[in-house]
């Protein structure tokens, strides 16, 4: 009985936990959708991305994303692929783990493999405009431009005035050059 009671203690303190996030995650994003200072909008940004980088309830499990993105930006990938990779074993619904996952495989160049793990990261939090802004560079990368403009009016949807948003005259000044 003792073990039960302890199991439904831990389940709805996690539960809270996730539900709390999420919650913040959307009063962040209802904000961001209606803010038009540049200011403002970097300061709320930087607050989803925190949420975002925290496990919301395995610290173990965020120690590890920092190691792996801090094995990324010195250029050891195939050990951060590795712990990335051990992250999502241990969660697969973390859409931030997909994401770092994401960009080391555009770093690594394997965009397919990038593009596959963003489709997850979207399919777990749809909002999630590095994502979207990482696929859109990929679309670039494989002059794909139209599916590059759709990536990031989707992440426009959700944060008008993204930084991405200037990508979008250029793009389109290449679709002009390839039509020539």
């Amino acid at each position: 009985m003792k073990f039960f009671i302890l199991f439904l203690f831990i389940f709805s303190f996690i539960s809270s936990v996730q539900s709390s996030q999420k919650n913040n995650l959307n009063n962040l994003f209802d904000q961001l959708q209606n803010i038009n200072n540049s200011k403002s909008a970097a300061l709320l940004e930087q607050k989803i991305w925190s949420i975002w980088n925290k496990h919301p309830n395995d610290l173990r499990l965020t120690e590890k994303l920092e190691f792996g993105t801090e094995l990324m930006q010195y250029g050891d990938y195939n050990y951060a692929l590795k712990v990335f990779s051990n992250v999502l074993k241990n969660d697969p619904k973390w859409s931030e783990a997909w994401n770092k996952r994401a960009t080391l495989y555009f770093l690594m160049s394997q965009f397919t493999n990038s593009l596959n793990d963003i489709d997850k990261v979207l399919d777990i939090e749809p909002r999630h405009f590095g994502a979207l802004s990482g696929q859109a560079r990929i679309f670039i990368k494989l002059q794909e431009y139209e599916k590059a403009i759709k990536s990031i009016e989707s992440a426009l949807k959700f944060y008008p005035s993204f930084k991405s948003r200037e990508l979008i005259p250029e793009i389109e000044r290449l679709i002009k050059e390839d039509s020539i």
